[in-house]
């Protein structure tokens, strides 16, 4: 009866393990990945090329929202756009053209001479005479809205000229990004 017992086990062992060995060759000679040295591809990392064109791009992006945001500055109690308003405006308008869905928000501003009444005025003029040159050079009005802050929101704090030049300006939002 032991004897039958050590047989029964010693067979059960020696099936077990051939089964086992059995399988595991099996799968080695029917697991093509095994041998890969290189992980498969998948599906959630797009190529290099396309990536590097995403990351193209985004900077390309990146880059026009900031030359959207430089502003453009004014004389005292003026809203008449300068050379270098207008140049300014030319570079924002082939920004625009490149990228049709943004919109813009035009934001005027004044320094804090004058009365409340008389600078939001003025800060009016100043976003509707670059909203307009904007439109002159073939961007849809539809895209820019305009707001004025007057005095409001001063870019720097001081009371002499080279606080108040600064302060003097029209700011674009770029909206829809």
């Amino acid at each position: 009866m032991a004897a039958r017992r050590i047989l029964t086990l010693g067979t059960t062992t020696l099936l077990v393990a051939v089964i086992t060995l059995g399988c595991s060759r099996k799968q080695a000679e029917t697991d093509p990945m095994r041998d890969r040295t290189e992980p498969p591809p998948t599906t959630t990392n797009p190529p290099p090329a396309a990536t590097d064109d995403y990351d193209a791009e985004a900077a390309a992006m990146e880059r026009a929202i900031v030359s959207l945001q430089q502003a453009i500055y004014f004389e005292f109690d003026q809203s008449d756009l300068s050379a270098e308003a207008r140049d300014e405006l030319q570079r924002k308008a082939e920004v625009l053209r490149t990228y049709p869905e943004i919109r813009i928000r035009i934001e005027g501003h004044c320094d804090e001479r004058g009365t409340v009444e008389y600078n939001l005025a003025l800060g009016e003029r100043r976003a509707e005479a670059a909203r307009q040159y904007l439109v002159d050079l073939g961007i849809d009005p539809d895209r820019m809205t305009t707001v004025s802050y007057g005095e409001e929101r001063p870019a720097v704090a001081g009371s002499n000229e080279a606080a108040w030049s600064q302060n003097r300006r029209d700011e674009f939002v770029p909206l829809g990004v």
